[in-house]
């Protein structure tokens, strides 16, 4: 689940007890940086802090201080890990390196609990390097404070604007959710803009050419709408503006010498402009025409294109 603020109120609204799992100090090569944060309920995760037997052990330490003080956690034997290792026991920490937790360890008072683990064999990670962990319990205070940090680094993120909301719409919107962008789908059909992940913003609009004008700089436009003729008046909105970092059209090569020839002899476009186009969005490398296909070409494309823009 990416940390966008609407995945993480949902997460926060449905698990009223959770703790924060935070990177303070990564060491050599570590799967995550400093600054990196997951929250761990009882019976949820909500992020990553990398992964493997790190992982397990931060979420096992966080879900010890959720839970009811209860007698120290033996250490595991060494046949247990042995069965860890090879995958033949059950998916847990190969050293349990804390008890049982003590009120302070809960975050009774704000207080939390300080791993510093070795990502080496000791824990069945090759890494090499070295990961300082604090996990403290997520009071109404912090829940706050982080719903305001993630709301904060959603508006930061570069904008993508999909028009269309058909089978391609619906994959590339399901591709976008997962990754560091702020998606929006427009449509002018109501019945269009339905069952979209929750972090997708949906615009209904008798006008999508006005959501291109009003767009911040920098923002990348994909156009796959039900109409050619609507695709060509979005295109040509959005080649008017020089600060795009992409514009993409679905289509084939003929769509895209038709619209050369319209844009060209009835809208006013140049041939500088219309080299900004790609299309077919996601290459032509790949001759997969499967809805969740083009949306991977696609949304690879445009991330390519936000990096360097």
């Amino acid at each position: 689940m990416p940390a966008s603020s609407p995945n993480l109120r949902a997460f926060l609204d449905a698990n009223p007890l959770v703790a924060r799992v935070e990177v303070t100090d990564a060491k050599g090569s570590t799967p995550r940086e400093a600054g990196t944060w997951m929250l761990v309920a009882p019976a949820a995760i909500f992020g990553t802090v990398g992964g493997g037997q790190l992982e397990f052990m931060a979420i096992d330490k966080a879900r010890e201080m959720l839970a009811p003080e209860s007698p120290p956690a033996s250490a595991p034997s060494p046949e247990e890990n042995k069965d860890r290792r090879s995958g033949a026991g059950p998916a847990a920490p190969l050293i349990r390196p804390f008890g049982a937790p003590t009120p302070r360890e809960r975050g009774e008072g704000g207080a939390g609990a300080l791993l510093d683990i070795p990502l080496g064999p000791e824990i069945g990670q090759c890494c090499g390097g070295r990961v300082g962990l604090a996990i403290s319990v997520v009071d109404d205070g912090v829940r706050a404070v982080l719903m305001a940090e993630t709301e904060a680094e959603d508006a930061r993120l570069p904008a993508v604007y999909v028009f269309g909301g058909g089978h391609v719409g619906h994959a590339l919107a399901q591709t976008l959710a997962l990754l560091p962008v702020r998606a929006t789908i427009v449509e002018t059909r109501a019945d269009a803009i339905l069952d979209f992940p929750l972090d997708i913003e949906t615009r209904l609009t008798a006008v999508p050419e006005e959501i291109v004008r009003e767009a911040p700089a920098g923002s990348a436009f994909v156009v796959l709408t039900h109409d050619h003729a609507l695709d060509f008046l979005i295109v040509a909105e959005a080649l008017r503006r020089t600060d795009t970092a992409y514009v993409g059209m679905i289509g084939s090569a003929t769509k895209k010498a038709t619209f050369k020839s319209w844009y060209l002899k009835n809208a006013g476009g140049s041939e500088d402009a219309f080299a900004r186009l790609v299309c077919p969005i996601g290459g032509d490398a790949v001759r997969d025409k499967r809805p969740a296909v083009i949306a991977a070409l696609a949304a690879a494309e445009i991330l390519a294109a936000l990096a360097t823009a």
